[in-house]
């Protein structure tokens, strides 16, 4: 585990006010913690925009499964993404709406045009791809 280095930041104090109200409604402990957690963020954003190293994420669509056609492009769409999906869920809303939570890992180059990819299918009503890590480079 890595040395614990303190450092300072000069913010005004209404803007750390308003901080401290956010970090208490979020349930942290610490300024500490909740700054940490902005800065493991930050550094899983930036690994997404331009690089090509290995991460991890979720993307979570629902869609209307009566949709004609749509249930078999998006299987098709997911059999031809198997080596980026390791891992999906199913869950049956209600008569016609299904929720679907795909695991990726991979480049992010390719997770983000699987996401397009089905997030642009006719009959997907919202989808959101959450970006994640490996793990391996982030340390706390």
């Amino acid at each position: 585990m890595a040395k614990t280095v303190r450092f300072s930041v000069s913010i005004s104090s209404d803007l750390l006010e308003r901080f401290d109200h956010a970090i208490k409604e979020r349930s942290y402990g610490s300024r500490s913690k909740a700054v940490r957690d902005m800065i493991v963020n930050f550094l899983i954003e930036r690994a997404w925009e331009g690089s090509d190293e290995e991460v991890m994420g979720s993307l979570t669509i629902l869609y209307d499964h009566e949709v004609k056609g749509l249930v078999e492009k998006l299987l098709d769409i997911q059999h031809e993404n198997r080596g980026i999906i390791i891992s999906t869920m199913h869950i049956h809303v209600d008569e016609r709406n299904c929720m679907e939570i795909l695991a990726v890992k991979g480049r992010p180059k390719e997770i983000r045009n699987l996401s397009d990819r089905i997030l642009g299918c006719k009959g997907v009503k919202h989808g959101k791809l959450v970006m994640s890590s490996t793990g391996k480079e982030v340390t706390c």
